[in-house]
């Protein structure tokens, strides 16, 4: 099965970046709807049943980050935002917004379609029914039924709160998750503004994941954003 298979919607106001996401992705077997509109992207999203939203922040009737929230009232679409806002701030706001992913302007080609290979794998597999139970990324192996883990076969022990903040990770592999959302999933939402908890609970985790927790291999640093366990 083709991975790239499906319906994709751009919504980007520059038309030559517009002719070359559609030269890109139709090449690759995708069909291609273009849009350069907030009010556009909203219609279509909502007659077309696209599989994918690609979507440049700056539009000339409003903001993108209006428009995740406004997508993510009623659908669970994958959004991946392309824009040429690089702050941090901005990578933050978008993804608490509820965007999946957020690739910065230039940006190559290869990276594009692995952050669109882990959007549709990710909507796939939530559409597939109950999640199972073991999760396994690359030597890292997580029996939720158990509440076991394992690393190259060797089991590792974890705290409560190691053991969730590994399964959040785990669940959206290969995805950023901000200090935001993963704060408020294992902690709660008061604890939202607590991001020491987040920087010493991982450092345990690469202490007992990680072959050298210095330069961890899995659990990636996303500066300033957030985290994310790398796919395999």
């Amino acid at each position: 099965m083709n991975e790239l298979a499906g319906t994709v919607l751009v919504v980007e106001d520059e038309v030559a970046m517009r002719k070359f996401l559609r030269a890109t992705l139709s090449g690759l077997g995708m069909d291609v709807i273009e849009v350069g509109t907030r009010a556009d992207a909203a219609r279509a999203a909502a007659t077309e049943s696209p599989n994918l939203l690609l979507l440049d922040l700056g539009l000339p009737d409003g903001d993108g980050v209006d428009l995740v929230r406004s997508l993510r009232e009623w659908c669970q679409i994958p959004i991946i935002v392309i824009s040429a806002r690089g702050r941090e701030a901005d990578k933050v706001i978008a993804l608490d917004a509820g965007a999946d992913d957020y690739l910065t302007k230039p940006f190559g080609v290869g990276e594009l379609m692995a952050r669109i290979r882990v959007a549709l794998r990710h909507a796939r597999a939530a559409g597939a029914g109950p999640a199972d139970p073991v999760v396994e990324v690359g030597p890292i192996r997580i029996d939720e039924a158990r509440h076991e883990v394992t690393v190259a076969g060797e089991v590792i022990h974890l705290t409560p709160i190691e053991f969730k903040l590994l399964a959040r990770l785990a669940h959206h592999a290969g995805k950023v998750l901000t200090h935001r959302q993963l704060l408020r999933d294992v902690w709660g939402p008061r604890a939202a503004d607590q991001t020491h908890y987040l920087r010493v609970h991982m450092a345990a985790l690469r202490r007992k994941l990680e072959r050298d927790p210095a330069r961890p291999h899995w659990l990636v640093t996303e500066p300033g954003v957030g985290y994310r366990l790398r796919e395999a």
